[in-house]
């Protein structure tokens, strides 16, 4: 099928997979509120039954599915690899969207929808490729472990967590993993490179929380729990946390200076020439703390006693601790800090077998092109693999026009991926799984 053939009726395997994927509202607004994504588990089961393969579920909540499957590789005397995605996204107001977003509408050459980007774009590639080497009569290099989890976009709390914890077994003889948000190009100046996600910042999820006295909405009231809250969250939200570069972000600095002729000793420059990927990677060089909730009140003539905000915290690596007691520093001492959900930072080296492999694939289908390591803002499932010394990378191969702020679609509106770049990333990843 052509890399061209945008036909909604006439589109290559791994875009009918991807729109098939976005159909299935897999919605999930943590906490433990979600649609669930047993549907979505369920196709891809039937897919991977249809390649001879027999999948096997763990569902410890209801409607919370995850699957896995052995793919066995030429030489199963090697380690074996991960290639893991998840099949929830998070909640989109359709209201917002020019299109429905979870009718995978086909559109200007892009796949529209929850999760064209975040990430059932890369679900669709690991299934399009396993299909192509076994359909082939083919086999991966080595033993091929694919998994997909529930509950990413809570930081796998009824997802990777449970399944680490529950069933180890699945990762029997692994010792790397494949998974989201790296692989991707950006434009640097006028030029291309490629983005490696070889590290993630930490995640604490926070909640502020104030106190207050009740009464009449028409009083003086200097005891307002809002008014207390609110000048905490603006006070954090506001906080520009220092540049405190790791290992890998000064190389991403030196790699992307050398791209763009710029000063790698002002890393924020540096990161301006990536254009509309700036912001995504100026998030890496630093802590961010942003506000993303505010509870209060029942009713507009009544002042609440108790108010809380929702803070989505990133730290670098190591960092947590630190962090939070610079944050509540910032907000004060009357400010109580709820933790809800914590886990760790990452990074690994940007070297060894896998890296040079990856590297590879890319320079084999798009010559020429440097590959640059970064560390990740977000957080993804490789996390919970660490706990069974399993080092993540990220490496959903795409290759993007220049002008498409294509890190801005992840948890945004009009979520979309281009299908070219979706049989370009396919290409690269079989590839990848026939010589790794």
């Amino acid at each position: 099928m052509p890399a061209d053939a945008t036909d909604p009726e006439n589109l290559p395997e791994v875009a009918r997979i991807a729109r098939d994927l976005i159909r299935f509202d897999t919605t999930n607004y943590g906490e433990g509120r979600a649609h669930g994504e047993r549907e979505a588990a369920e196709y891809v089961g039937a897919f991977l039954e249809s390649l001879g393969l027999v999948p096997e579920y763990y569902e410890p909540i209801p409607r919370r599915t995850n699957l896995m499957v052995r793919v066995p590789g030429r030489d199963r005397g090697k380690p074996a690899l991960v290639l893991h995605g998840h099949l929830d996204v998070v909640p989109a107001v359709a209201d917002d969207w020019s299109v429905d977003p979870f009718e995978g509408v086909v559109r200007d050459g892009m796949l529209w929808g929850r999760g064209a980007v975040d990430m059932k774009d890369m679900d669709a590639m690991i299934l399009a490729s396993v299909a192509e080497l076994l359909r082939a009569g083919e086999q991966p290099a080595r033993d091929i472990i694919v998994v997909f989890f529930a509950d990413e976009e809570n930081g796998g709390v009824e997802g990777s967590q449970l399944v680490v914890r529950d069933r180890p077994e699945w990762f029997a003889g692994a010792a790397e993993a494949i998974s989201e948000v790296g692989g991707y190009s950006i434009g640097v100046g006028n030029k291309r490179a490629y983005l490696l996600q070889v590290g993630e910042k930490a995640l604490v999820w926070l909640r502020l929380k104030t106190r207050g006295t009740a009464g009449h909405g028409s009083r003086l009231h200097p005891d307002n729990a809002i008014t207390r809250l609110a000048e905490a969250v603006a006070a954090l939200g506001r906080t520009e946390w220092p540049i405190a570069l790791t290992e890998t972000t000064r190389q991403t600095v030196a790699d992307l200076a050398a791209l763009c002729g710029g000063d790698p000793a002002d890393p924020d420059a540096i990161a301006e020439s990536t254009g509309k990927a700036a912001p995504f990677l100026r998030s890496t060089f630093r802590t961010t703390t942003n506000p993303t909730g505010l509870t209060a009140g029942y009713k507009h003539n009544v002042i609440p006693d108790a108010a809380s905000a929702a803070i989505d915290v990133r730290t670098l690596p190591g960092q947590e601790d630190a962090v939070l007691a610079e944050i509540q520093r910032i907000v004060g001492d009357d400010i109580e800090i709820e933790i809800s959900h914590r886990d760790i930072g990452l990074e690994v080296p940007f070297s060894g077998a896998l890296v040079e492999a990856m590297v590879g694939a890319l320079e084999r289908h798009d010559p020429g092109i440097p590959v640059v390591p970064y560390l990740m803002g977000g957080g993804t499932d490789n996390k919970a693999l660490a706990e069974l010394g399993i080092a993540g990378f990220g490496f959903a191969p795409l290759r993007l026009p220049s002008d498409i702020d294509f890190t801005g679609m992840f948890h945004g509106v009009d979520e979309r991926v281009p299908i070219d770049a979706l049989v370009f990333g396919q290409r690269v990843l079989t590839d990848l799984l026939r010589t790794y």
